[in-house]
């Protein structure tokens, strides 16, 4: 009896330490992989993405293996630590533990790391949602849009979907500046004001080779788009470094626009009801 006791005592010391030091190296590793990727991204410019992946990876290992060093410790346990320890017994475990939801998670995963349609820091647009890719782990990946939210995607349904990255190759993007004026308005003066407001926004981008400044090319590209019921359609072309910039632009010179249609008196048609109350004698 006292045997027992003192078996099931050292057993359990041993399963206490193999964890204490299972625990600790999980926690340096983390550290210094951390204070390693931050470092490279700083000052070597290195795409955190793969850093980060690995990190997660090489962090699950020294878990599986303290805890199969543990299960080790407990006799009717040890056939299974040694299966872990042997890596015969790790996959089916995982299947039998794992739906097959996550398995597909992880495996997309190591896709997205591996074939980079995105990294982090890259601003992509999926089924709707724009964001800036904060985090890449095992199940998931983080986006931050413009409105600071964190959008949470499965990594199987962001691996499935039409993915626009902003980030790759050429970031440059055009916003399209659309408004509708009245047929008695001057249509000349109205482009005009739309050339001279998005010309002189700070985030515009002047494309314009030295060729083209030669032969005559307007700074901004205007046209007339559409003739409707009630108004005549103005288009106007403005480019920006970024999707980020773009937006800004966009809605800056939005106002402007405005703004100085009302002060050069060209209307912007919209519609109204006239309303007429009768009263009965």
């Amino acid at each position: 009896m006292i045997k027992k006791i003192i078996l099931e005592s050292d057993i359990a010391i041993h399963i206490i330490v193999v964890m204490a030091i299972t625990i600790a190296l999980g926690i340096v590793f983390n550290y210094l992989a951390d204070r390693y990727i931050k470092k490279s991204s700083l000052s070597k410019h290195l795409d955190p993405t793969s850093f980060v992946f690995a990190r997660k990876i090489i962090s699950a290992i020294i878990y599986i293996v303290g805890i199969s060093f543990a299960l080790v410790q407990i006799p009717a346990l040890k056939t299974v630590g040694h299966s872990l320890l042997a890596g015969a017994g790790i996959l089916s475990l995982v299947a039998g533990l794992a739906s097959q939801q996550a398995l597909s998670n992880i495996m997309s995963g190591f896709l997205i790391v591996l074939f980079k349609p995105f990294k982090i820091n890259d601003r992509i647009t999926f089924n709707n949602y724009t964001g800036t890719v904060e985090e890449i782990n095992l199940r998931q990946v983080v986006l931050r849009d413009l409105e600071n939210n964190r959008v949470i995607v499965p990594n199987s349904v962001i691996s499935s979907q039409v993915i626009v990255n902003t980030n790759l190759n050429d970031t440059k993007v055009v916003k399209g500046v659309q408004i509708g004026i009245g047929y008695s308005s001057d249509i000349g003066k109205a482009l005009k004001i739309m050339e001279e407001e998005i010309s002189n926004h700070p985030f515009y981008l002047d494309l314009r080779t030295d060729e083209d400044k030669k032969n005559g090319v307007p700074i901004v590209t205007t046209r007339v788009v559409s003739l409707d019921d009630s108004s005549v359609g103005l288009k106007a072309w403005a480019n920006a470094e970024n999707n980020s910039n773009g937006y800004i632009l966009y809605c800056d010179v939005l106002r402007s626009i405005k703004e100085r249609f009302d002060k050069e008196g060209i209307e912007i048609p919209y519609n109204y009801q006239n309303v007429i109350i009768q009263k009965s004698e």
